[in-house]
C-alpha cells in the first residue's frame, strides 16, 4: 500500500459509499443569507471545498431551531422554506464525488445573539463561560421540543437530498451543556449521574435516526473531553457509547474540548502537535466498535494516512486545511508536496474573524477563501509592467495574484533576505511555522515567475525613470523608538536587533512594550533562558487570552516565571536601573543587564508621498496602510493585485 493508501481508500456506512477516508468538517462561514438561506456566495464557497475531493463533506453548523441560532448568518433548517437552498447545497457538496452530510446544530446558550434578544437556552441558568450572561433553564416542554426539532430538521435534510446526517454534541453547545456538570445544575432525570446528563444526547440521536430511518448514515460530533477543570473525560464519554449505539448511531466524530476551554483547544494553535488528539479516538474506536473520525490539526496528509493505517480512526478531518488550500489532497496525490500550502493555525481568519468581528469566512493566507464569486480567474485583458515594494505577506501576496492574472511583475525588497517581518515574528516560540509559510510563499512566488530583487529599494527616481503601470507599496511597518531618557545606552537594544539575533539576550531583561511585538519578544527571550521582566502601561494586556495565539503567549510567560507589569510606564533608563511609574508611584527596578524596546511599528509609507510629487498612481497595502495581522495585509495585497 502507498503512503496515502490508507487514506485513499473506500469505506461504507449503512447505504453510503465513501471514496476515501478524508472528511471536511463543519466550520462555520456566516456567508449565507441572514435569517439561514443558501446563498450563492456559500454554494461557491462549498463547491471549492468539493473539488478538493474530499470522500466526505459535512454542512457548516445548521440550526435545528431558531432559538439554536449563533449569528444571524446561520444555516438554518428548521422549517421547510429551507429545503430548496438546502438542496443546492447538497448538489454543491457531492459535485466532485464525495458525500454530503448535514450537520444538525443547536447553540443552546453559547450565543451572544441569543442571550442579546433575551432567547438563549440551556439546561440550567448558568452563566456562560464565554459571555458571562446565563440562558434561561429549559423546561421539559422545552427539552421535547429541541428533540423534535432535531428529528424534523433531519428529515428535511434527508429529504433535500443529502447522504448522511452529523448531530453537534461539540465544544460547549447544547448537548454538551447537557453532558457538562458545570452548565448541567438539574435535579430532574436530565442531570446529575453522567448516564442522567447523556440522556437528552441520546434522546436526540433515537429522535434522528426514527425521522431518517434505518437505511440512512447518522453521525456524532462530540468533544471526547470536555478539557476543562472539573470537566467531564473520555472515560465518562465511552460509558454512554453502548446506549448511543442502540439509539441508532453510525460513527463518532471525536473532537474535543469547548470554546471555554483554554488553549483554544476546539481550533488548536501551533503549541498543539499533529494529530495531538488522536488517543481520545482510539479510545472510543475500541469501546463503541463503530467507525471514528479523527480530528487534531492535521495539514499533511501522510500522517493522516498512518492514523488509519494504525487502526487509531477509520477518517481523519481536515478543517482549517482545507481553507488554506482545497487543492492538497489533489496535490498530495500526485507527490506535489511542496506546492501544499500548509496552515499556520494562527485561527485569524477562520475563528476570530467571524467569533469577533461578526465578518465571514476568510483564511489569512490564501485569499480566495471566502471570497469564490469575486476571486478573478481568467488573466487580466490589458497585461501590465508591475512594481511592488516588500516582501512581507501584503508584498507577496500582490506580486503572485499579479502574476498569476498575467502581468510582469517585479517585487524589491530593502534587505538581504525577503519576508519581512515575519522573519522576526517567526521566532518566539512555537511560530516557527511561519518562518515555514513565509519560505513556501516566496519560492511559490519566484516559481510563477516574479523577479525578486533583494538588497534594492524602490525610489520615486527608478519609477519615474522606468515608467511602470502600476505601482504597490506593501513596504511594512517600522519600529517605534519611545522618546525615554537613556534610551542610547548601549545596554538598550530594539526587538528586532534581539529577535534578528544580532543581538545576544541578556541574563536579566527589562522588555518595554506588552503587545504582540513586545510580548513574543519576551517569550523569545525566556525560550534563550533569560530572566524576564515586562513592563506595559496599559492597565489591562494589549494582546487578549481569549485569542488562542494570546492564549499561548500568557502561558509560556507565566510557565517561564516571566514577571509582567501592566500600568507600568518607563520613565527613565539608566546604567543599573529603570525608572517606572506605576499607579501613582514611583518605582526604581534594578538588575537588568539588558533592556529591550519592543513598543510596536508603524507604518513605513513615505515613498507614497514621493510618488504622488511625481503623479506616478500607487497602492498602499497592509502594515504600510496600518499595522495589523497577516490576514489584513494578504487580503489587501491580493485585492490591490485583482483591481490592476
Amino acid at each position: 500500500m502507498s503512503e496515502l493508501g490508507a487514506l485513499f481508500s473506500p469505506i461504507t456506512v449503512r447505504n453510503m459509499k465513501i471514496p476515501n477516508r478524508a472528511v471536511i468538517p463543519p466550520m462555520g462561514t456566516a456567508l449565507c443569507e441572514k435569517g439561514g438561506k443558501v446563498n450563492d456566495a456559500l454554494l461557491a464557497y462549498i463547491k471549492r471545498r468539493a473539488e478538493s475531493g474530499a470522500g466526505l463533506l459535512i454542512s457548516e453548523i445548521t440550526a435545528v431551531h431558531p432559538t439554536g441560532m449563533v449569528a444571524p448568518r446561520q444555516l438554518g433548517a428548521w422549517d421547510d422554506e429551507f429545503i430548496p437552498g438546502l438542496e443546492k447545497l447538497a448538489e454543491a457538496m457531492r459535485s466532485f464525488g464525495g458525500r454530503a452530510a448535514m450537520q444538525l446544530h443547536h447553540a443552546g446558550r453559547e450565543s451572544a445573539y441569543m442571550i442579546k434578544k433575551q432567547k438563549a437556552i440551556g439546561p440550567s441558568a448558568v452563566p456562560s463561560l464565554i459571555y458571562g450572561q446565563a440562558p434561561r433553564e429549559m423546561t421539559k416542554d422545552d427539552i421535547a421540543e429541541i428533540v423534535f426539532s432535531f428529528g424534523a430538521a433531519a428529515a428535511r435534510a434527508r429529504k433535500a437530498g443529502f447522504d448522511a446526517l452529523e448531530i453537534h454534541g461539540a465544544h460547549g453547545y447544547l448537548l454538551t451543556q447537557f453532558l457538562s456538570a458545570i452548565s448541567n445544575h438539574r435535579t430532574d432525570e436530565y442531570g446529575g449521574s453522567f448516564k442522567n446528563r447523556a440522556r437528552f444526547v441520546i434522546e436526540v440521536t433515537r429522535e434522528v435516526r426514527k425521522s431518517v430511518g434505518d437505511d440512512f448514515p447518522v453521525m456524532l460530533r462530540i468533544s471526547a473531553e470536555e478539557y476543562i477543570k472539573n470537566g467531564y473525560t473520555v472515560d465518562d464519554i465511552t460509558g454512554i457509547l453502548p446506549e448511543l449505539k442502540e439509539a441508532g448511531l453510525d460513527v463518532i466524530h471525536a473532537s474535543v474540548g469547548t470554546h471555554g476551554s483554554p488553549a483554544g483547544v476546539t481550533s488548536a494553535p501551533p503549541s498543539f502537535e499533529t494529530g495531538f488528539n488522536v488517543w481520545r479516538a482510539r479510545r472510543i474506536k475500541e469501546t463503541a466498535g463503530m467507525p471514528v473520525i479523527a480530528v487534531g490539526r492535521f495539514t499533511d496528509p501522510r500522517p493522516a494516512s498512518e492514523v488509519i493505517a494504525n487502526g487509531d480512526a477509520d477518517f481523519v478531518a481536515f478543517g482549517r486545511q482545507i481553507l488554506c488550500d482545497p487543492d492538497f489532497l489533489q496535490k498530495a496525490g500526485q507527490n506535489r508536496y511542496e506546492e501544499i500550502r500548509m496552515c499556520i493555525a494562527c485561527n485569524q481568519g477562520c475563528i476570530e474573524r467571524e467569533m469577533f468581528e461578526g465578518k465571514s469566512v476568510r483564511c489569512a493566507i490564501n485569499p480566495e477563501t471566502g471570497q469564490e464569486l469575486v476571486y478573478p480567474r481568467k488573466p487580466a485583458k490589458q497585461p501590465k509592467k508591475v512594481w511592488i515594494a516588500g516582501t512581507g505577506p501584503a508584498g507577496l501576496i500582490a506580486a503572485y495574484e499579479a502574476k498569476r492574472l498575467g502581468h510582469d511583475v517585479t517585487i524589491f525588497e530593502n534587505e538581504a533576505e525577503a519576508g519581512g517581518n515575519i522573519l522576526y515574528a517567526c521566532k518566539a516560540p512555537h511560530k516557527e511555522i511561519y518562518h515555514d509559510w513565509i519560505k513556501w510563499q516566496i519560492r511559490q512566488t519566484e516559481k510563477a515567475g516574479v523577479r525578486i530583487r533583494t538588497s534594492t529599494r524602490l525610489t520615486a527616481e527608478m519609477a519615474a525613470e522606468q515608467n511602470p503601470d502600476a505601482v504597490i507599496l506593501a513596504t511594512g511597518g517600522e519600529k517605534i523608538i519611545p522618546q525615554i531618557p537613556g534610551i542610547d545606552l548601549p545596554h538598550v537594544h530594539d526587538a528586532w536587533q534581539i529577535l534578528g539575533e544580532s543581538t545576544a539576550p541578556g541574563k536579566n531583561v527589562l522588555v518595554i512594550g506588552g503587545g504582540l511585538v513586545g510580548m513574543e519578544t519576551a517569550c523569545f527571550l525566556a525560550s534563550k533562558k533569560s530572566s524576564v521582566t515586562l513592563a506595559e502601561q496599559l492597565e489591562t494586556p494589549p494582546v487578549p487570552k481569549y485569542t488562542s495565539h494570546g492564549y499561548t503567549l500568557h502561558k509560556y510567560l507565566r510557565e517561564n516565571q516571566c514577571e509582567m507589569r501592566f500600568g507600568a510606564k518607563v520613565k527613565k533608563i539608566g546604567k543599573n536601573s529603570v525608572a517606572v511609574e506605576a499607579h501613582g508611584e514611583e518605582l526604581d527596578l534594578e538588575g537588568f543587564d539588558q533592556v529591550v524596546v519592543a513598543v510596536g511599528m508603524k507604518p513605513r509609507n513615505g515613498l507614497e508621498q514621493e510618488l504622488k510629487d511625481r503623479n506616478i498612481a500607487c497602492s498602499v497595502v497592509g502594515d504600510a496602510k496600518q499595522v495589523r495581522r497577516i490576514m489584513e495585509a494578504v487580503e489587501e495585497g491580493a485585492l490591490a493585485a485583482w483591481e490592476l
